[in-house]
């Protein structure tokens, strides 16, 4: 049996919607950030670094949310959420998988948390301004690379559209947001129109605008 601990717009979204893609029946388990939940002693014995999300499949216990979509792509290649192993587009697939968590995933910690990333909380402002701009010129050059295709990997769709598709959510406050470059914003218009991405945020309760 497969569980998602989830809270609802997290990291959790991408391997939510992968779920949803993939048709396989799942449970999810709400971590009530609001409450501080994901730092229960219960959840870190799941998690030690108390974020979320956490796959469990049957005994293997999984966190980091790149692990959980690369894990759910090779458990279930029927999906196609990824192309096959040994592949040039394979290699493509894990270049964007990396470079998403890895750069503006990681990014946008010190941009939602800039207190997390200074000794003296009156610079945070600072900080995250400097996170900003270094969030800008990420998604430019995504947008660069993406062009005027229709999908990261060209006509193929796969994880890593769900992925970037999250990652533009996440800055739709943003001065400058990712939809504001237009073959990021029909990406996004591309992924949402999927049946499972709209189940996805059903069941989150995300509403529009959704990025």
């Amino acid at each position: 049996m497969l569980a998602l601990y989830y809270y609802p717009g997290n990291a959790s979204l991408l391997p939510h919607m992968m779920l949803r893609e993939i048709g396989v029946p799942f449970e999810m388990r709400l971590v009530d950030r609001g409450n501080n939940a994901q730092k229960s002693p219960e959840y870190l014995k799941l998690n030690p670094n108390g974020r979320i999300p956490v796959l469990v499949d049957d005994d293997l216990v999984l966190f980091e949310t790149a692990a959980i979509a690369l894990h759910l792509a090779d458990k279930f290649p029927q999906a196609g959420l990824a192309p096959a192993v040994g592949t040039k587009e394979r290699a493509e697939f894990y270049k964007w998988m990396v470079h998403l968590t890895n750069t503006p995933q990681a990014e946008y910690r010190a941009w939602f948390y800039p207190h997390e990333h200074v000794s003296d909380e009156a610079v945070a402002p600072a900080a995250k301004q400097a996170a900003e701009k270094r969030l800008y010129r990420m998604f430019d050059v995504i947008s660069e690379q993406l062009g005027d295709k229709t999908w990261l990997l060209g006509d193929r769709f796969s994880a890593a559209d769900l992925f970037l598709f999250m990652l533009i959510r996440w800055g739709r406050g943003m001065p400058r947001p990712p939809r504001s470059l237009s073959n990021l914003n029909a990406l996004a218009e591309r992924v949402i129109a999927r049946p499972a991405v709209q189940e996805a945020l059903k069941v989150e309760g995300i509403q529009a605008p959704f990025f």
